[in-house]
């Protein structure tokens, strides 16, 4: 197979149903990705490369091997330095003949072996092609017949065939301007790229093969996966290229620097570490020329952009897009975007308004702090001594979970206030119908808690679902039926799963030494003690863990918000990863620790996290934004360089002593048993809620008009 097309993926996905094994040609960015995607099929996948390294326009023999051991990882064998001159149909599957005359038996193949530019029509119309294909063009994209013009993947420029969009737009303009009797040539494209390769985070940009002329920097950290190198000019004033392996947090300032030509600081070296200051010469996009290209898509400047904040009176990264486009392509200018606003705001005199909200002329955390000080225990109390009004969709929520962090009463005792999942302690579905979603810590149940689960699901008539968090959710209960539901669970020793709050919600394991033979730790008791400690702690947004017994990963401990791989030595602690629509990687925070040490520190971390994190902040998000990174969140909590770690210890230990689970709680209080019910002014229940069957299973039922439901 080739995949090119819709159509392509779905012969591949079709066909490879019930195969085992699949090879895919091409080591490149594409290669990687259909591995990736075979992979995700449940094929066994092998990668075969022609070069002697994958990415070998992209990587030095450095990056690529540091690349190659984290997918080899995964379960992906690479096969390098392979000429693949015959495939044999076998009886079953095929064979791949390999010049060196070794062999590969596979089920299927997938052919990611680069762009074979279309010039049928260029050839059939005497046009000069190159040796190896494509439509010959100058700098304006003129063909040997100069009424004729070629753009795109089929134009060939200097020997070089482009396959990116970005390139594609810059020769459309080139020969738009030709047309129009204007002259703008084009004279290249900046091919560098920053994407994330089977969870392996990579960027190169400019020369990055650089060799002859130039110097290297170069880092690299096995231990942590991480492989850095910064090529600088023959003088040491400028960069000309870079390669990022496993950690590509510095690559759009490392990219301006590159693409504006700025001067480097007087240790280049210090590019590499994210700085708690800028005194060793950090990137500031202060700094950055007005020509400095922000948006590769569109080619937008930094100047477009000072224009519409300072001409058009653009406030807002939604505005930016509509005035400029810029951000409306790949998405990876936006942290520049935002960061150049907030300075052009700031250098016109505008106040960035920080407040939570017009009600309060507070941030979230100074909101925090003061509840802390004040000892506030409820949301009219603080609106009466710190804010203004009634309050909005937004204070309201906020404020709940802030009294919730710090004092862990039970989330309806903030009548009125809590987000719409909150009010009933349940995800509302589609179809108005709640999911209920028992804590089952590390994933561990008993053959009689199963039976519990599932005869209550019979009873009620709802649909089930294993999660990727290792729990069993149940979907369709009514809210009334609610109460009754849970009183069963609780009654059978199950708790709330906190599966509808901004709250701890999982602690993802492996079976560790219990059952596996790779394990090095107990990774399931401590994913259960951690899971059982921090239940019910509230912060600014949802938080998942991963316990993982062996650095083969199988609980993906680095994908959450914290995680713990276990080594020969104890334990490594992560922080600052989260799956969701901006996937990211945690960092590793502090490495072959003890079981103490690693409590410890996840006590101080969350708390801090809780104090710091802005409304509806992830922890990776609030990491990446954090001034010194890292780094100083190490000398904060492993070094106290704050002096706080006895308060954050003391925070999360009256969490814990306050922790209740939320609808034992309510089963036990009248009032709050009243709230569970279709509509206040009569006990009937809600007729308009419909399902259908799927699978042997209820799902909401569409309506006839319109389809939704």
């Amino acid at each position: 197979f080739v995949y090119r097309t819709i159509e392509d993926l779905d012969s591949i996905i079709s066909f490879n149903k019930g195969k085992k094994t699949a090879a895919v040609i091409g080591g490149g960015l594409l290669g990687l990705e259909a591995a990736k995607a075979a992979v995700d099929l449940g094929l066994k996948t092998h990668v075969v490369e022609f070069a002697p390294k994958l990415m070998a326009r992209q990587l030095d023999e450095g990056g690529a091997g540091l690349l190659r051991s984290k997918i080899e990882a995964l379960g992906v064998d690479i096969h390098l330095n392979k000429n693949t001159r015959e495939i044999k149909k076998l009886d079953v599957g095929l064979c791949m003949l390999f010049a060196d005359g070794s062999s590969l038996d596979v089920d299927s193949i997938i052919v990611s072996a680069g762009i074979k530019p279309q010039d049928d029509l260029a050839r059939s119309s005497g046009l000069d092609v190159g040796e190896r294909g494509g439509i010959k063009v100058n700098k304006f994209m003129q063909t040997s017949d100069s009424s004729i013009y070629a753009i795109g993947e089929c134009a060939l420029y200097e020997q070089m065939i482009y396959g990116l969009v970005a390139p594609g737009y810059r020769m459309a303009e080139s020969a738009a301007k030709q047309i129009l009797n204007e002259d703008e040539p084009f004279e290249g494209a900046d091919m560098s790229t920053q994407l994330k390769l089977m969870g392996v985070q990579v960027g190169s940009f400019g020369d990055a093969l650089a060799n002859g002329n130039s110097k290297a920097i170069t880092l690299e950290n096995a231990s942590n996966g991480i492989y850095k190198k910064l090529i600088i000019d023959e003088s040491g004033t400028r960069l000309i290229g870079g390669i990022l392996v496993g950690d590509t947090s510095e690559y759009n300032q490392l990219h301006q620097m590159y693409l504006s030509e700025m001067p480097l600081p007087k240790s280049p070296e210090s590019l590499l570490f994210k700085q708690e200051d800028d005194s060793a010469g950090g990137f500031s996009v202060a700094f950055l020329p007005s020509s400095a290209v922000v948006c590769n898509c569109e080619n937008i400047t930094k100047g477009d952009l000072v224009k519409s904040i300072r001409e058009d009176g653009v406030t807002t990264i939604d505005g930016l897009k509509k005035c400029t486009k810029s951000g409306t392509g790949c998405g990876g200018c936006l942290p520049l975007m935002t960061d150049i606003l907030k300075l052009e705001l700031e250098n016109m005199g505008v106040e960035v308004d920080k407040s939570l909200c017009s009600h309060f002329s507070f941030t979230r955390q100074e909101l925090y702090s003061i509840v802390r000080r004040e000892k506030i225990k409820t949301y009219d109390d603080l609106m009466l001594r710190h804010g203004s009004g009634d309050g909005c969709e937004i204070c309201k929520p906020a404020v709940a979970s802030i009294l919730a962090s710090c004092w862990n009463d039970p989330i309806l005792d903030q009548k009125g206030i809590q987000d719409s999942n909150d009010a009933f302690l349940a995800n509302i579905q589609k179809n108005g119908t709640y999911s209920i979603v028992p804590r089952i810590a590390g994933g561990e149940l008993t053959p009689d808690q199963i039976i519990v689960i599932g005869q209550v699901a019979k009873d009620f008539n709802l649909y089930t679902k294993i999660t990727g968090g290792q729990r069993i959710d149940m979907f369709g209960a009514k809210v009334e039926e609610l109460p009754v539901i849970w009183g069963r669970l609780v009654e059978a020793g199950f708790e709330s799963g906190h599966a509808y709050g901004k709250s701890l919600r999982t602690v993802k394991s492996c079976v560790g030494t219990s059952w596996c033979r790779f394990g090095v730790q107990d990774s399931t008791s401590l994913a259960i003690e951690l899971e059982n400690r921090y239940k019910g702690l509230r912060s600014p947004h949802k938080i998942k863990g991963g316990v993982s017994g062996c650095v083969r990963e199988c609980a993906e401990a680095q994908g959450k918000d914290f995680g713990v791989i276990a080594t020969d030595k104890g334990w490594n602690l992560y922080f600052g990863g989260n799956g969701g629509a901006k996937p990211q990687h945690a960092v590793l925070f502090a490495a072959d620790i003890k079981k103490a040490d690693v409590i410890k520190y996840l006590d101080r971390l969350l708390m801090y996290y809780i104090r710091g994190a802005d409304r509806l902040m992830r922890t990776a998000t609030w990491l990446n934004n954090l001034e010194g990174g890292i780094e100083h969140l190490r000398n904060v909590v492993i070094e106290d360089s704050l002096n706080i770690c006895e308060e954050l210890e003391q925070e999360m230990a009256e969490n814990i002593a306050n922790y209740e689970c939320e609808w034992a709680n309510v089963l036990k209080d009248p009032v709050k048993l009243e709230r569970f019910k279709p509509f206040l002014n009569t006990e009937e229940p809600d007729s308009h809620i419909r399902f259908t069957n799927e699978r042997a299973q209820i799902k909401p039922a569409q309506c006839k008009g319109c389809g939704c439901r």
